[in-house]
């Protein structure tokens, strides 16, 4: 395991493609994830996770996929999860707590199986972003709840939930996307609230959560840092560290996107600078993969140390 390196990508198509094969082999990355792009079918998926599980000679090999359910579905080929929302679940939550229940598990228990299926070992959810009236929708019904505390405890239930059918998850985006005005996909999104109304509100969902995973919000958080995204922030991963209290490994998110404003090198470079523990790339493209793999030091003694925890969670 030693000789990976720090940082997870995205590849083309249903299989491994040549070119693809040799970065994997030559440049090591910790972990790769799916999209939709990936897979067709269970038996076509499964084909490509052993296919990259053989290169590592790992059968534990970190394969991850952002299976939110509603409309965040990279199983949409396999299976229809368009009706259930986080926010679906949220309202459950409240108005009929024995039905939420009921629904919850089976939703999470057919995911983690079908996630096994293909040879998937870490979901990038629980969403733990407040639902606020007036924000982008990129969030929207990807949210629980605007109460913080709701989704604190329906994040908690899924981190659990996932742990026992042995997937590991991501909570995103950390330290909160919710009062993003625009999508971070295409824009900065600037935050102009103080850290005390934060640290009770957006931040508050985020705090003691057994996840051994987090993936960072490209958000500008203006009163704490009005340089940098959280992503590229010494300040604001400090704060995640130490007043929300997140000590596990924390994952950009994908760096190619547009909130972030340097070139793919001047990004990865900030991201770990920063203080984030591994770089994530997802669009597949082998020129800007190759300037990530260059730019991602060896794994450290401390990831070695979380991915060993994350191996016995999903043994």
């Amino acid at each position: 395991m030693n000789n990976r390196r720090s940082f997870i990508v995205g590849i083309k198509s249903t299989k491994l493609l040549l070119k693809e094969r040799e970065f994997i082999k030559k440049y090591k990355p910790w972990g790769i994830i799916l999209f939709s792009r990936n897979i067709i079918n269970i038996k076509q998926a499964k084909r490509l996770t052993l296919s990259i599980r053989k290169i590592f000679k790992d059968s534990k090999y970190p394969i991850l996929i952002d299976q939110e359910g509603g409309r965040v579905n990279r199983l949409k080929n396999i299976i229809s999860f368009s009706n259930f929302t986080s926010e679906f679940f949220g309202k459950k939550f409240i108005s009929k707590p024995n039905e939420f229940i009921f629904f919850y598990n089976l939703f999470i228990d057919k995911t983690s199986y079908l996630l096994k299926l293909i040879g998937v070992n870490i979901n990038t959810s629980p969403v733990l972003d407040l639902r606020i009236k007036g924000s982008s929708n990129v969030i929207g019904d990807r949210s629980f709840s605007k109460n913080p505390r709701i989704v604190s405890k329906i994040g908690d239930y899924c981190i659990n939930r996932y742990h026992k059918n042995r997937i590991a998850t991501v909570i995103k985006h950390i330290p909160g996307h919710g009062l993003a005005k625009v999508d971070s996909h295409l824009f900065t999104p600037v935050v102009n609230k103080n850290l005390n109304y934060l640290l009770k509100n957006d931040f508050y969902s985020f705090k003691n959560k057994k996840s051994l995973f987090a993936m960072t919000a490209h958000v500008i958080f203006k009163k704490i840092d009005s340089k940098n995204t959280v992503t590229h922030s010494k300040k604001i991963i400090s704060l995640i560290r130490n007043r929300i209290g997140f000590k596990n490994i924390l994952i950009t998110d994908d760096l190619s996107m547009k909130s972030l404003k340097g070139d793919i090198n001047e990004n990865t470079i900030k991201a770990f600078k920063a203080g984030c523990n591994l770089a994530l790339h997802c669009n597949a493209n082998l020129k800007e993969m190759k300037i990530v793999a260059k730019n991602s030091p060896l794994i450290s003694n401390f990831i070695i140390k979380k991915t060993s925890q994350f191996y016995k969670i999903i043994s």
